[in-house]
This record gives C-alpha cells, sequence and structure tokens, in this order.
C-alpha cells in the first residue's frame, strides 16, 4: 500500500451525451474549521494559490450523498466471510463498498470466455446486505499481453489491444446492468509497478480510461464511472509520477470527457487530517512534502476547477492511517490505535464540514483479507482483523454520526 513516497494497493460517449445522473441531496455545509485556499499545481512543479471562490459555490452536480461512506472489502473466495464482512459493513452504518473484479479471474483463459460465479454471487450478497458498490476494474489476464516478450510481461499491465479491456468493461456493466452502481477504472496508474513496469503515461491511461467509459456507458448509461485513484508521491519518473502532474497529463489528453468522477487517493501519513498540505510541507516530522496531507485532496479539487470540472465530484477511493511498525518503508508514519482511529473520524468530520458538495464517496482501508498476517502491510492499515475481530477505528466510525 504505502511506501515512503507513494501509496499502493494490495493486491463516447462525448461529454455532451455524458448522462446525468441527479441525487439532489442536502448539501449544508458547516464553517467550524477555517478554510485555506487549495494551490494550483502546475506541470512545471510551481504552486500557485486558489483563489477561495474556486473552491466554494461551485454547481455541482451531485452523483454521491456528500459524504457517501464506504470501506474496502474482500469478498472474492470465501462466500461465508464475505457474508460476514458484509454484515459488519451494515454495523458500521455504511453504505458503499468497494471490490475489486480481477479481470483475469473473469476472463482468464481466453477473450470472451467469461466466468461469472464468484461476482454474481457478490453482486447478489451486496444486494442482500442493502449496500451499494463500487467495482474496480483492472488486473489483466495473461493471453492479453501474451504477444509480448516474457521479460515484458508483468503484473497489472495495461493489455496489449487497449479495445480488448473495453469489451470486458462493456460486458461486465452488461451483466449487471442497474445493479453495480459505480466502476473504478484501473488503480495507480502514475506507478510504474501498477502500470506494468512502464513509465507512467497520463496520456496511456487515458485511451484505457477512454476505452473503458464507452464500454460502461453503451452497456449501463446510469453507471457511475470513476477515474483511477492516483497516488500520492513525491517520486518522478521513471518510477512514478506526481498525481497533480498525471490529472495535468489527464487534461491535456482529454480524459475530463472519460469520467463521471474524479477518484483519488488519500492517506493521513502521519500529520491529523485537518493539517493544511502548506503545514504538512514544511514540517520535516509530518514528511516534507505536500503530498502527505491528507488535505492534499483539495490541491487535485482546484485543479479539476482549473480545467472546467468543477461540476463533477471527487470520490476517496482508499483513506487510512497505517499502525505498522513492522515493515520498513512505514514505520516512520505509523500512528497508534487511538489515533487511527480518532484521526480517521475526524477525517470525516473535516470533509463533511469544509468539502462538501464536491466530495463523493470516501473509502476507508480496510477490512481485512482473511489470509493478511501482521507480515502484511495492509493488515496494519485494517480497522478489522482477518478473522472479524474490530480495532478501536471500527467502532469510533460506527458511533460517528453520519
Amino acid at each position: 500500500m504505502l511506501g515512503v513516497k507513494g501509496w499502493r494497493l494490495p493486491g463516447l460517449y462525448p461529454r455532451v451525451l455524458l448522462p446525468i445522473i441527479l441525487f439532489f441531496l442536502g448539501v449544508g455545509c458547516k464553517t467550524d474549521i477555517p478554510k485555506t485556499p487549495s494551490p494550483v499545481l502546475t506541470l512545471e512543479g510551481t504552486i500557485t494559490p486558489a483563489p477561495t471562490a474556486l473552491m466554494d459555490n461551485v454547481p455541482v452536480q451531485p452523483l454521491f450523498d456528500s459524504p457517501a461512506y464506504g470501506i474496502h472489502t474482500f469478498l472474492w473466495w470465501k462466500p461465508d466471510i464475505a457474508q460476514r464482512d458484509l454484515g459488519l459493513v451494515q454495523e458500521m452504518g455504511f453504505g458503499w463498498v468497494k471490490q475489486t473484479f480481477p479481470w483475469r479471474e473473469i476472463e482468464g483463459i481466453e477473450k470472451g470466455a467469461y466466468d461469472w460465479y464468484r461476482t454474481d454471487l457478490i453482486v447478489q450478497m451486496v444486494e442482500e446486505s442493502g449496500l451499494q458498490m463500487v467495482v474496480r476494474l483492472d488486473q489483466n489476464p495473461l493471453w492479453a499481453v501474451a504477444s509480448l516478450p516474457d521479460a515484458q510481461i508483468n503484473d497489472n499491465q495495461p493489455p496489449v489491444d487497449y479495445q480488448d479491456f473495453g469489451d470486458f468493461c462493456h460486458a461486465v456493466a452488461a451483466r449487471y446492468h442497474g445493479r453495480i452502481a459505480a466502476y473504478q477504472v484501473w488503480n495507480e496508474p502514475n506507478l510504474s509497478r501498477e502500470w506494468g513496469g512502464q513509465p507512467p503515461d497520463p496520456a496511456a491511461y487515458t485511451e484505457l480510461l477512454r476505452v473503458c467509459y464507452e464500454g460502461i456507458k453503451t452497456a449501463d448509461p446510469g453507471a457511475i464511472v470513476i477515474s483511477a485513484g492516483l497516488a500520492p508521491t513525491g517520486t518522478t519518473l521513471p518510477v512514478a509520477m506526481p498525481d497533480g502532474e498525471f490529472l495535468q497529463g489527464m487534461y491535456a489528453a482529454g480524459a475530463g470527457a472519460y469520467f463521471d468522477v474524479l477518484g483519488v487517493h488519500a492517506p493521513g501519513y502521519k500529520a491529523p487530517p485537518e493539517m493544511s498540505p502548506d503545514e504538512v510541507a514544511a514540517d520535516t516530522e509530518f514528511g516534507n512534502g505536500r503530498w502527505f496531507a491528507f488535505r492534499h485532496v483539495e490541491d487535485l479539487r482546484a485543479l479539476m476547477v482549473a480545467h472546467g470540472d468543477a461540476y463533477k465530484q471527487i470520490a476517496i477511493l482508499e483513506m487510512g492511517w497505517t499502525l505498522d511498525q513492522v515493515n520498513e518503508g512505514y514505520t516512520w508514519y505509523a500512528v497508534d490505535e487511538a489515533t487511527q482511529a480518532d484521526y480517521l473520524v475526524r477525517a470525516y468530520q473535516y470533509a463533511e464540514e469544509n468539502w462538501r458538495p464536491w466530495i463523493g464517496l470516501m473509502t476507508t482501508v480496510y477490512i481485512a483479507d482473511y489470509e493478511w498476517t501482521p507480515a502484511d502491510e495492509q493488515w496494519w492499515w485494517s480497522i478489522v482483523l482477518p478473522d472479524g475481530t474490530p480495532r478501536p477505528a471500527f467502532y469510533a466510525l460506527q458511533a460517528m454520526e453520519k
């Protein structure tokens, strides 16, 4: 998940035809915490303060509640554990789960040969639990890259023919028309390790996003398409690209026409959630970089506004604070259990008080995979242990006013 400088996951319509799905929900704001104008990050890396007017009173068209409460789950392999974990989500009072539908597990043998057994079961269980789901689409099958030399085949890389992925996106959306509310297209493409070992390429990702968007929308026009969660990082090419720079490149390639909601990742690292990116960047204790702030989300919001997307919401697809005192690279920003619980609640409260109506889904990580052990860095982010035992953060989020 998180390295010293990056966030890691375990494991056309032309715009004029984009369906407008309006869920007009209350968007009143509190103002207990002062707002700080967000900066605009340019491709050259300079930072220019954005006027507060860019952040407030924008004509947002909400597709999610503001905020909507989500949790990342692992429902794939064991139906009994999946049912238990969905019950935990209900107990928390959260309304959304995020689940990966690995391309290689659904269309793994050859193009057009689909295995819907597990996805059918998951969709049914989520429906019966009264929850809604965001499905993450990525993790290529071997056949989609088999024409490459062996040395060039890596995990989670774009297919040789992008349309193969678009066809897969269409097939999933067609089968679950009206039943899956939203789709996340890929994960952290601004990291080489999530782009098949290749240098991150925002124009190439935009093309992958386009074919998936078209596939989903032609099958289920009402589904919400969320762009990939971008990793907050200060590492540069060829290993990574800072998320603000990558988003600028996406907009330059025309990506604004191919997502309904912008996906971001917002780990808090060591800083409390209310701390501004300016403050975090100026303090060695907290990492000396804007991307180490939970409120770095505001930097990406400013870029959206600058590119004419003020009416769209942001979905935080991963957020959390780690407890990790074991795995190198994570220990410097680990917190204790009480602080993890406190910061998660305060992050939701800050968003409700300062980011409405443009904040949409906010997804905490994780209800743990049943196989994880303390040797897995993801184990330390989770608010529920692999055996179903809640940590203090679970109870804090359960008790939090929503």
